[in-house]
Formats: structure tokens, C-alpha cells, sequence
């Protein structure tokens, strides 16, 4: 088998449902060139290993949890492709998705780091939305024009490997939420670029209970929390009262404007004040 030009690592842990529609995307990619997927289970015990062989993608088996940045490192030892891509194990890819990324690192031989687009795809009993407030997951849109920027998100990123050797490995000690961001702070303080290529979109997705709002708001809760540990830590977290005046202009929006995706707001924000008030 030739050398692959890109390694596709998906981390997963005990989300079989979902990574079978990754995987279904990732196996049927419009791109001529030689490429590899890779899935690390994190320690699952669902039928991840019964959707990983049905697929017959490599495979990298962690026997206990380690968390999403250990399974990035562990698939980027594993990868043989100079280019390594990263998607999360509940996005949905298009055809187009994988060569547009590859092309976009090419067009940007200056990039250590490149990403895409990340649209939600609510998926059932969604909860209503005013169109005022965010999607209640992870998403990214910078434009319709590739950009050089800060950050992207490791639901649709693709790094060089000579990047990854000077910099480091992802740090294994943080919690989800910030813990890409940390590996790409280190990447743009010692100099390295990150670009955004606007025509590398993927879709990022909740289905069945996952799109309940009860669901999302336990989500949000967690993310908020991490996500202020990791502020902390930066040294970048506003003062207790600013996180006060968030959470209670969520709830005036959920009053005024009846809007059930206000409370998720609301949650997250909950989470980064739980945090702050227990330091």
C-alpha cells in the first residue's frame, strides 16, 4: 500500500451510533489520493469495535479512558501521512470535505495548522430557537474566504507532523473543553500559523435524545465548566461579577424572548460560575 497523503484520526469513546455515520462519510470521500482512517477508542464499552470492523479502518485500542487528547496523540504516533487531519467521531463529512481540507493545506504551504467550517445538525425534537443566540454546539464560521487566524476547533483540523514533533504533544492532563485550544496557543506563540479554509465544512451533530434540551443543557453545563478552568488557567477568566451579569442576561433572554435555547446559554453559563465560585 502506497504511503497515505493525510491520516484521518477520529478519537471515540462509547458513541457507536455516531461514529458508524462518521465513518460511512469518511469511507466514501471524493479524493483521488491514498489516505488512512484511524479511530482510537477510548476505552469503549458499546459496539464501537463492531462498527470500527465493519468499516475495516485501522484501529488504535486504548483498554481504559485517557481522554480526547491522549487518543489524538495516540493516533498521530500511529499515522503515516506527513498531514494528519482530525475529526470528531459525531460530525457528518461530505464527499468533498477531505480533498478541500488537503488542498487548502497546500494552497497554505505556510500553515503548521489548518481548519474548516463546523455547522450544527440538530437532528430530531431540537429545541425551538428566537435565531438570536448560538447553536447549542460547537460551530465555526469565519467566512466565506480562507483566513489566517488564531484558532479552529479539532472537529475538522488538519496539522503538519513536522509541526506537531517542534511543538509537542497534545496535553494529556486537560479536561475536554479548551483542551485543542491549549496545543494551538503553544503552536502561535512559538511562531507557527493557522489558517481557516472556508470551503473545508463539516457538519457537527446531535440526534435523538442528544438534541433534547435537557440534554444540551447538561452538555453546556459540563463545557461551560471546563471551559472556565481552562480561562483560569490562561489567566484570562473575567471576575465573578461579569460572570453574574451573563447568566442573569441568559435568563432575561429565555423571559423576553421565549426562547428555549436561552436555558442552554443559561447552562453554560451556570457551568463557568460553578467553577468560579468553587476555587
Amino acid at each position: 500500500m502506497p504511503k497515505p497523503v493525510v491520516s484521518v484520526v477520529v478519537p471515540t469513546r462509547d458513541r457507536a451510533g455516531y461514529l458508524d455515520v462518521t465513518l460511512a462519510s469518511l469511507v466514501d470521500q471524493d479524493f483521488a489520493e491514498p489516505y488512512e482512517v484511524i479511530v482510537v477508542d477510548d476505552g469503549s464499552r458499546d459496539a464501537t469495535h463492531d462498527v470500527i470492523t465493519r468499516f475495516e479502518v485501522r484501529a488504535v485500542v486504548q483498554d481504559a479512558p485517557a481522554g480526547p487528547n491522549a487518543a489524538r496523540n495516540a493516533g498521530a504516533r500511529a499515522a503515516a501521512a506527513d498531514l494528519v487531519a482530525l475529526l470528531d467521531d459525531d460530525v457528518f463529512a461530505p464527499r468533498a470535505w477531505l480533498r478541500a481540507l488537503v488542498e487548502g493545506a497546500q494552497r497554505h504551504p505556510e500553515a503548521d495548522a489548518v481548519g474548516g467550517p463546523i455547522r450544527a445538525r440538530l437532528e430530531g425534537p431540537a429545541p425551538r430557537s428566537c435565531g438570536r443566540e448560538l447553536p447549542p454546539v460547537t460551530t465555526l464560521d469565519l467566512g466565506p474566504a480562507d483566513r489566517e487566524t488564531d484558532l479552529v476547533w479539532s472537529a475538522n483540523m488538519l496539522f503538519r507532523r513536522d509541526a506537531y514533533e517542534r511543538i509537542g504533544p497534545f496535553d494529556e492532563s486537560r479536561p475536554p473543553g479548551g483542551d485543542e485550544e491549549e496545543w494551538l496557543r503553544r503552536l502561535t506563540d512559538r511562531g507557527g500559523r493557522v489558517f481557516y479554509i472556508a470551503d473545508a465544512a463539516i457538519d457537527h451533530r446531535r440526534t435523538g435524545d442528544d438534541a433534547r434540551l435537557r440534554s444540551l443543557m447538561r452538555s453546556a453545563y459540563r463545557r461551560g465548566r471546563n471551559l472556565r478552568a481552562y480561562d483560569e488557567s490562561r489567566g484570562t477568566a473575567p471576575g465573578l461579577g461579569r460572570e453574574l451579569r451573563v447568566l442573569a442576561g441568559c435568563g432575561w433572554h429565555v423571559v423576553r424572548r421565549a426562547c428555549p435555547q436561552g436555558l442552554i446559554m443559561g447552562a453554560h453559563s451556570a457551568g463557568r460560575l460553578a467553577t468560579a465560585v468553587r476555587r
